[in-house]
């Protein structure tokens, strides 16, 4: 099977925006830059790419509460495209990254983490991804598997 994955580290062009669907799953939305130096012939040259991000669920909520512009990030995903039409009809591609994991990047700074209050019953924000939202026991619901039902913090 093929796997599809990527990580960046860059700094973010913009705020994240938050958006909800109507289900009410928050979706965040935003763009980092990602530069590269490298030399020619003994002069430094430098290269920014930028990237789309989308980030679902408490991990958009927490991003869009978390993240600011200019704030250097390392993001984990898959790279989608989707096709979509613009307001004047026309077909377009979008490629971006459908993040799973995103965080702080603390080679120059420096984060202090805490851990969001849970939501109980619903789909709207309920445990952490790879959680267990009835306490102890149960099984893995999806997600990562953390040992022994334990949760990272």
């Amino acid at each position: 099977m093929a796997d599809n994955s990527i990580t960046l580290v860059g700094n973010l062009t913009r705020d994240p925006e938050l958006r909800f669907t109507t289900g009410g799953k928050g979706v965040a939305s935003f763009s980092i830059a990602v530069g590269r130096r490298y030399q020619v012939n003994g002069e430094w040259q430098e290269q920014t790419s930028y990237f789309n991000v989308v980030s679902w669920g408490q991990m958009g909520e927490n991003a869009a509460a978390t993240l600011t512009k200019g704030m250097r990030v390392i993001v984990s995903g898959r790279l989608e495209q989707r096709e979509y039409q613009n307001r004047e009809g026309e077909k377009r591609t979008a490629i971006e990254i459908n993040a799973d994991e995103i965080g702080p990047s603390l080679r120059w700074a420096t984060a202090s983490v805490e851990r969001t209050p849970r939501n109980e019953g619903g789909n709207g924000g309920g445990a952490p991804r790879g959680g267990n939202a009835g306490g102890n026991g149960g099984g893995n619901t999806g997600g990562d598997f953390f040992p022994n039902d334990e949760e990272p913090f």
